[in-house]
This record gives C-alpha cells, structure tokens and sequence, in this order.
C-alpha cells in the first residue's frame, strides 16, 4: 500500500506515476484474443463449442447444453427466496426510473429561412449482454445492463454468460426473467463475443455489446468496436474516497474494500487531511479484511494497489481527483456540494457520509456500468443512449435551397468535388 502526502518533496513524481498506472491487459492478451475472434469468425459454432470445452468444461452438445430456455429462467425466479426476490425487484424498479428519465427527445423545427430541421431518436434492433459466470456472477449487472436496453426499447435482448461445468447461475437466470431477456447461452470469455459480433448458425449476431468481463473480455470488446458498437472498455475497479476525520475509519475502510474485494487489480484511495485517521483507517481494512470470505482477493488489491493521500487542506482534494477520473468518487464530508462543484471528471460520485458506493452498486437507480482507467475525463456510465441512435433529417422548398445553396456551391468547388457542387447547380436553375 502507498502512503503520499502533498508535502513530500517528491510528491509530484509519485502521483504521476499513479495517474499514469495502467492496471489492464497486455499485449498477450491482445494476441490471444485476436487469435480467438478470428477462429470464431471462420468456424462458428465448432470454435465456440471447443473454447467452452476447453476454459469452462461445459460440452455444448444438445440444445438445452447451448441455451437456458425462457421456462428455466422464469423458474430460477420463482424459487428465489422472498426476500431476496423483493430486493431484485426494487432494484429493478429504480433502475427503470432512473432511466426512463434518461430517454432523449426527437427534434422537428424550421429555421427562418424555411429549412426544416430535427432528429429522430431509434433503438437498436438488437443487443448483446455480457454476464460473468466466474469470480464475478452478479445478478445486478445483467440488471443494469438489461433494462437501460428495454427502456431504449430495443427489441431483442440476447445474455451470453459462461456456465462452468455446466452450472448456470439461479440468480443471473432469475433476474434475466426479471428484466425481460430474449435469449441466454451458456458461453464465455472472447469468444462469446465473437459470437455476438460476427454471430454463428445458431446466434444471431447484434448491433450493440455490453457487460463487465475480465481484460480477455474488454480486450475483445475493444477489438470488435466498429463491427459492434460497445459500452466501454472496462478495466479493474476504482474507487477514491475523500473523507476528513469525522468519519468512522470502519466505515471508510469498509468502502475502500468493496472494491478492492472485486479483483486483485483493482485500486481503493483514500484523500484526507487527517494522517492519524487513515493510520486508522488503514488498522480497521487489516481487521476487517481478515473476516472477509474475500480477504484473498481484497488484500491483494490493497497491498499492491492501495494508497493513503494526505493533503493540508480538503479544497486541495478535487484536483488530485480530477487527475485520477476514478470510476467511483465518494464524498464522505458534512457538506459535500463544495467538493463537488469542483469535481470534474468522476464516473459516478457518492455525496455525504450516508451514501457508500456499494449503494449504487444495486439499488440506487443510476448505472453501475462506469468508466475505469482515467476514461472519465471523456467517457459516462452506461445509459438508454448507448442502446440509441440519432437519425438527423433536412428538409427544404426552392426558395430555402436558393438562400443557401450557392455557399454549399462554393465550398463544394474550393473542395475540388465538382459533382457536389452541380448537384446543387441543377435544381438553381
């Protein structure tokens, strides 16, 4: 774990180093999956049905080997203990809402001169669902990716998720009842991918891919972006909490490991201008990682990952953080709106000691799906618009076409596209 202060005299040289950290995949990887989207490309099904023999022991053989049908799912549901049925369905009721709100306008107006202006907004007509089967099987993914897309209103909602050993998850099958999805099948990793991308005899491809995966998985998405549209290439988790001393280290310490608890690679940073309280916040993540089932998987990330940031002054804590452009930003002060008008880049930002991250990660509304690695400088979280496209549209009589078709005419000839220019020279005259 890396313990700076904005006081230490090397202190611009160490944060540099962390913002530039680049914590993802390797050009191994890049080649290996290169290798595999080019395989399911030429041999489809075959090569599908050998990568899932292979990484996850699962033989695609028969149809129920390929495809989880709807009624399984449906049952997944149904058996869901009450509890735990009600805490999916009031997820999934302010997700919904939260994104129903996120639903854009068409545009149909006529400028002065007589030009019909707008837009049109369409879904796509299909979209691909990546749902980890692995270390990460989490029902609230396939949530937060799936509904966004019923919103938008696309019409075919196809899961891919990996059943090693050809054992399904119950709670990613129940809240794909929940939310709606057309189709689930049992396969993982860059393959799956490839399959929704380029499709195969028995998967029809889709126009959009999104879902976490491991760096195989993003390596994957970001090769196959352009024959695909795709949320983002995600990398290992982030969150950066900033927080003075009034808060209790235990409850600190606990949101700094519930991301580190996701992987190995992902990173936990605490900013405060208290170093007796992140001493003590450092002492409870020691306690509190060793009751984890986790404490594996967190103590790694927080060993090789973690970092304790002192500064002076909290109003010094924004600009450190818009460096950083973590994918989760929290808050933890009394008054939060200062920190946060200053905020710039953040993939999602938690205001107030009451509202930890892990919150948003199910039940808030707004979208877990969110940028990693810095990308918040230019990138959001996932939403309806990412399932959406904006068709513009012009219209025009000849009086319209004759106020501004000889500046097109000009421009079109100082460009050396003659048949751009009489193409407009026609109807002038």
């Amino acid at each position: 774990m890396l313990r700076l202060a904005t006081t230490d005299p090397d202190f611009e040289r160490k944060f540099a180093r962390l913002v530039d950290d680049r914590r993802e995949s390797d050009e191994d990887v890049s080649r290996v999956v290169s290798d595999i989207l080019s395989e399911v490309r030429q041999r489809g099904d075959e090569a599908l049905a050998e990568y899932t023999l292979r990484f996850d022991k699962h033989a695609l053989g028969a149809e129920d080997d390929w495809r989880v049908a709807p009624e399984a799912c449906a049952a997944a549901f149904a058996a869901l203990d009450p509890e735990l049925r009600e805490a999916l369905e009031l997820a999934a009721a302010r997700i919904r809402a939260y994104h129903r709100d996120q639903l854009p306008s068409d545009r149909d107006f006529t400028d002065p001169i007589g030009v019909r202006l707008g837009a049109k907004w369409r879904p796509v007509d299909a979209a691909g669902l990546y749902v980890p089967g692995g270390r990460a099987a989490y029902p609230s993914s396939l949530l937060m990716n799936a509904i966004p897309a019923k919103v938008a209103g696309v019409e075919r909602l196809v899961v891919a998720t990996p059943t090693p050993r050809g054992e399904a998850n119950p709670l990613v099958l129940a809240a794909a009842h929940l939310a709606g999805v057309d189709e689930v099948w049992r396969i993982g990793g860059a393959q799956a991918i490839a399959a929704l991308a380029y499709g195969t005899r028995r998967i029809r491809p889709v126009d959009v891919i999104t879902g976490p995966g491991n760096a195989w998985v993003a390596e994957a998405k970001r090769q196959l972006f352009g024959v695909v549209g795709i949320d983002m290439v995600a990398g290992p988790s982030e969150i950066l909490v900033i927080a003075d001393g009034g808060n209790d280290p235990d409850w600190i310490a606990a949101d700094l490991l519930s991301q580190a608890e996701h992987d190995p690679s992902s990173q936990s940073i605490l900013i405060t201008n208290d170093a007796n309280f992140a001493e003590q916040v450092a002492d409870r993540i020691d306690v509190q990682c060793a009751m984890l089932s986790t404490e594996a998987v967190a103590r790694q990330s927080w060993d090789d990952n973690g970092v304790l940031l002192i500064v002076s002054d909290l109003a010094e804590a924004p600009a450190l953080a818009n460096r950083l452009a973590a994918e989760h930003v929290e808050l933890a002060v009394d008054e939060p709106e200062a920190l946060f008008s200053a905020l710039r880049h953040a993939g999602s930002v938690f205001l107030g000691r009451h509202t930890p991250e892990a919150v948003g990660d199910y039940v808030a509304g707004p979208n877990h799906v969110l940028p990693t690695g810095r990308r918040a400088r230019f990138a959001s979280g996932l939403s309806v618009l990412d399932f959406m496209k904006r068709t513009s549209f012009i219209a025009m009589g000849p009086e319209a076409l004759r106020e501004i078709g000889p500046a097109a005419i000009a421009l079109a000839r100082v460009e050396g596209l003659p048949a751009h220019a009489r193409s407009v020279e026609l109807r002038l005259k």
